[in-house]
C-alpha cells in the first residue's frame, strides 16, 4: 500500500528543487498535494511536470503574508476537505556580509520568509490537525540552523529560529497526536544554491561549489530527492513516534 494513500499535503516552495521533488514522491505514494510558490507561472510548469491533475493543484502565495497563508490553507480544505501534512519548505538565501554590514531590511526579509513563514504555516494548519488528532509538519531548516556560518547571519538566524518553532510546536501538539520535525540539508543541487554561489563570487559559481564540497565528507552536494526521501519518512506513519527532532541530510557535515 502506498505510504501516503489519500493523505492531503501542502508543500510550500513547491515549484522547484526540494519542494518539487517532495511533491513528486508524495504523489507517487498516493497523496493529494497543494503546491505553493510565489509565481503562478512556475507552479503551472511544475503541475505539468508532475501530472496527476486529479490529485494536485497550486496556489500562488507569499508565505510571509498572513492573508496569503490563510488563502492556501482554505483552498486546500476546499479542494480536499482536510490537511494531513504540511511541508514548510519555502525559503530564501541571504546576501553574504558580516553582521555589522548587513542591511536591516534584508535581515527582516530573510527572517520574514524563512521564520515567519514557518510560524504562519503552522499557525493556520495546526488547528485542523489538532481537531483531527492527527498530522505531521515538516519544517525545512538547514545545517545553518544547527551550526554557525560567518557572513550569513540573516540566514543562520532564520534557520535557527525554525528549530525553536519546531520544538515548541512539537511539545504543544504532541498530546493531540500531531508531530512536528525539522530537516537540515547541507548544500543541495537547487536553484537556491546556484544563487548563493553566484552571490558569493559572481561569475565563479563552480569555484564556490568546489569550496563547499571540500567541507562535506562525502565530497559532493546532495540531490533534492535525498531530502525528499527523508521528508516522506517524516510525513508517513513510519515515523509515528517521532516528533520534536532535527534531522540532518548533510553528507557527513555534522560528524565533525
Amino acid at each position: 500500500m502506498p505510504r501516503l494513500e489519500d493523505k492531503v499535503a501542502i508543500i510550500t516552495g513547491g515549484a522547484a528543487g526540494i519542494g518539487l521533488a517532495t511533491a513528486a514522491l508524495f504523489l507517487r505514494e498516493g497523496a493529494k498535494v497543494c503546491l505553493v510558490d510565489l509565481k503562478q507561472s512556475d507552479l503551472d510548469v511544475a503541475e505539468k511536470e508532475l501530472g496527476h491533475a486529479d490529485r494536485v493543484f497550486s496556489v500562488a502565495a507569499d508565505v510571509s503574508n498572513e492573508s496569503d497563508v490563510q488563502k492556501f490553507i482554505q483552498a486546500t480544505l476546499a479542494h480536499f476537505s482536510r490537511i494531513d501534512v504540511l511541508v514548510n519548505n519555502a525559503g530564501i538565501e541571504c546576501k553574504p556580509a558580516a553582521v555589522h554590514e548587513q542591511a536591516t531590511e534584508h535581515f527582516d526579509r530573510v527572517m520574514a520568509v524563512n521564520a515567519r513563514g514557518v510560524f504562519l504555516g503552522m499557525k493556520y494548519a495546526l488547528p485542523h490537525m489538532l481537531k483531527a488528532k492527527s498530522g505531521s509538519i515538516i519544517n525545512m531548516s538547514s545545517v545553518a540552523g544547527l551550526d554557525g556560518f560567518g557572513n550569513m547571519s540573516p540566514y543562520v538566524a532564520s534557520k535557527h529560529a525554525v528549530v525553536g518553532l519546531t520544538k515548541s510546536a512539537a511539545l504543544e501538539a504532541g498530546p493531540f497526536g500531531v508531530r512536528v520535525n525539522s530537516v537540515h540539508p547541507s548544500p543541495i543541487h537547487t536553484r537556491m544554491m546556484r544563487a548563493i554561489e553566484e552571490t558569493m563570487n559572481p561569475g565563479h559559481g563552480k569555484e564556490v561549489q568546489s569550496q563547499f564540497e571540500q567541507i562535506i565528507p562525502m565530497q559532493h552536494y546532495g540531490e533534492p530527492m535525498d531530502v525528499a526521501n527523508l521528508v516522506l519518512f517524516l510525513a508517513s506513519d513510519d515515523s509515528s513516534f517521532i516528533t520534536g527532532c532535527q534531522y540532518r541530510v548533510d553528507g557527513g557535515m555534522g560528524a565533525s
